[in-house]
């Protein structure tokens, strides 16, 4: 006999796949041998235990292994890093496979489907497998494994503590950058000086020091690699052209600039993103990250946004030939707003009034 199937055909329904029940279940070696349970326990055990070592390595590496030495043409610091590290969490990952697949019960589950809610029923019902989950993973009856994986897991702590070293220098005592009195400004991209008649009113240029674009003849800078490009960072600058009627100096900066030109740093006093968004009818420079906006013909002041330093401005003067150049270093700390730096502004402002006294 047929039935009209849901789409209106006269074909005989399909019965359901009867169920084929599941293989029987073959037991491993570890299963009924206590002795080679026992090895394959120690085997997983030296894992975990070397890859403790290995992170251990880390960290020695890390202090001990000089940046700059190299190995087989790679550095030497990278490669101690990258095979202590790897060949740590290489261990965990084959001791923990070992485990499941040698120590661990391995009898086979069928789970029926289930409505998305489970019932509270269903719910004990999972409480209680993982609670059997626990016991089959005999991790009660194994310490040695067990032990040692949590031995192996908390070093890899370490190299993650020793990594936070990598994140900078502490802002607390960076007051210095290179630029120096009689230091001339360039053009960041060219490296060509700037005279005054090479800046227009409303014009903005990104400028940084001269060292780093030595002239014909003369000594390269004596600092290389990534000293070099944090040194460039720190040193990064934007030149502005106002006319001089806009300008409200303080007092004490009412000669830092050349005919309405004026010199900032490139660094926002925020978190340190380089800012050079510049809005020639307002006079604001504009930070992209977090929008603080400080005022360039008002000493830099912040007139909007999360920043509470304004932008430390360089004093500026012309040399013989006619190119402009630094004063001085800048007066003020040039890097974000940590706590340290304003305990070290006011202790430089005490000092600075000292020197004028």
């Amino acid at each position: 006999m047929s039935e009209l199937d849901t789409h209106g055909s006269n074909l005989p329904v399909a019965e359901p796949i009867a169920d084929p029940g599941l293989p029987e279940h073959h037991y491993r070696v570890t299963d009924v041998d206590e002795a080679q349970a026992r090895r394959t326990e120690r085997q997983i055990s030296l894992m975990f235990g070397v890859a403790t070592l290995l992170a251990i390595g880390f960290c020695v590496a890390y202090v001990t292994v000089d940046f700059e030495t190299t190995f087989l043409g790679w550095s030497a610091q990278n490669f101690a890093l990258g095979a202590t590290l790897g060949g740590a969490l290489l261990l965990i990952g084959i001791g923990i496979i070992q485990w499941a697949k040698k120590i661990m019960q391995d009898h086979e589950m069928v789970e029926m489907r289930h409505p998305a809610k489970s019932s509270d029923d269903d719910r004990m019902a999972v409480l209680d497998d993982l609670n059997a989950g626990i016991k089959e993973s005999q991790i009660g009856r194994r310490p040695l494994i067990r032990n040692s994986l949590l031995g192996a897991v908390g070093a890899l702590a370490l190299p993650g503590v020793f990594l936070l070293r990598d994140l900078g220098p502490l802002p607390y005592g960076q007051a210095q950058t290179v630029w120096k009195k009689g230091m001339r400004v360039v053009n960041d991209i060219s490296g060509l000086p700037l005279r005054p008649s090479d800046i227009e009113v409303g014009q903005l240029i990104n400028g940084e020091p001269a060292v780093f674009f030595p002239a014909e003849g003369e000594e390269e800078a004596e600092i290389h690699g990534h000293e070099l490009l944090a040194a460039k960072a720190k040193a990064a600058v934007v030149v502005v052209r106002m006319r001089p009627a806009d300008i409200t100096p303080d007092a004490e900066k009412a000669n830092w600039g050349i005919d309405g030109i004026l010199c900032y740093s490139k660094i926002c006093t925020h978190v340190g993103c380089p800012i050079s968004l510049w809005e020639q009818q307002t006079h604001h420079l504009l930070c992209p990250c977090h929008q603080s906006t400080f005022d360039l013909a008002d000493n830099g002041k912040v007139i909007f946004g999360p920043a509470h330093r304004p932008l430390p401005q360089l004093p500026l003067g012309l040399d013989e030939q006619g190119y402009i150049i630094a004063m001085s270093d800048f007066p003020e700390i040039v890097a974000p707003s940590y706590p340290e730096l304003a305990r070290d502004q006011k202790k430089l402002d005490q000092e600075n009034d000292r020197d004028g006294a």
